[in-house]
């Protein structure tokens, strides 16, 4: 019986990779010399540092720019509130969001069921199995979940026949 899965999935090594590509240009770029601006990487989240609202708004920025050349979307990025740190510097810690959470799940399987389609969707953890009789059935739910215009991005992986 053919079937796929439907997963919410980042590349940890892509995010490591932008963030320092981000230093490097901080380190470069003539508006940040003198700052102490930095971006790092723990526990998988982004913590970035500034010395002031406008650079943490021009770090995002640039972190943006550097995460979607790597085909990492900015819906899988949850930005936190800005904390006041030593000083007049500020610091924020962006969330990297993987897997799908209970509601988006709950929502993506309802959509399908929907459709009418001759497939079954099964919630496993953080992900979802779609099985069906046909390909094109199949082929079809990966048509229409991609048209449903999520906010957090998916992925379709382990495609059986």
């Amino acid at each position: 019986m053919p079937s796929f899965d439907i997963v919410s999935e980042v590349d940890r090594s892509e995010v490591d990779n932008a963030v320092q590509n981000v230093m490097r240009e901080i380190g470069t770029r003539y508006d940040f010399k003198g700052s102490r601006s930095e971006v790092t990487v723990d526990e998988g989240a982004i913590k970035i540092e500034a010395d002031d609202d406008l650079k943490l708004k021009q770090v995002r920025e640039i972190l943006q720019g550097h995460l979607q050349k790597r085909s990492i979307e900015p819906g899988q990025l949850d930005y936190q509130k800005v904390e006041p740190a030593a000083g007049q510097s500020v610091r924020q810690r962006v969330l990297v969001k993987e897997g799908l959470d209970k509601e988006l799940a709950k929502k993506i399987v309802k959509d399908i069921k929907a459709t009418k389609t001759k497939c079954q969707v099964a919630i496993q953890g953080d992900e979802l199995r779609v099985t069906g009789k046909k390909r094109d059935d199949l082929q079809e739910v990966i048509a229409h979940v991609k048209a449903m215009g999520l906010e957090q991005p998916v992925q379709f992986k382990n495609f059986r026949d």
